[in-house]
């Protein structure tokens, strides 16, 4: 599923990129925010029926690459799919409006940074669950981190070289 933008060679502001937003029908490797404790498991279901939310949310980052701040948006997200149990994503960076955010994150893409969903109107199925398998969301956006504060330490980041 994608919004199509068209081309234009060597914009300075739209820098494409791609990364892996989370793992469906698999426990995350540690409770995200929100999740009062709770590991998650999204499930394959729910992340197909929710990848049109997707399109057209802001990409955020935080100082520090340690979390999420909505109020930090710094690109676009144009495209999701499901790549076997990977949940992909791609979309454009502001490179030149946020010229030190692309510096810092060519210094740690794309070995040391990953990605984190946002979402809102979850359904999970059982509350009391030592994992919370979520069976309906709204995605709201996604955040740029460091892998290892992901809630997942499957994911993926990095910037394409600008078309």
């Amino acid at each position: 599923m994608a919004v199509k933008f068209p081309e234009v060679e060597g914009h300075p502001n739209r820098v494409p990129f791609e990364g892996v937003l989370t793992q469906v029908n698999a426990a995350s490797d540690k409770a995200p925010a929100g999740a009062r404790g709770h590991r998650v498991n999204l499930t394959r279901e729910a992340a197909e029926k929710a990848l049109p939310s997707l399109l057209g949310m802001a990409v955020d980052y935080r100082p520090g690459w340690d979390g999420h701040d909505a109020r930090r948006k710094i690109g676009l997200l144009t495209e999701a799919r499901l790549e076997g149990s990977n949940l992909v994503v791609s979309g454009y960076l502001y490179a030149r409006d946020f010229p030190d955010v692309a510096a810092a994150i060519h210094a740690h893409a794309p070995k040391a940074l990953g990605m984190s969903y946002e979402i809102a109107d979850a359904r999970v199925e059982d509350m009391r669950a030592e994992v919370w398998k979520l069976t309906r969301v709204t995605f709201t956006g996604a955040a740029i981190l460091l892998r290892e504060k992901a809630a997942y330490k499957d994911t993926s980041f990095r910037m394409k070289k600008a078309s």
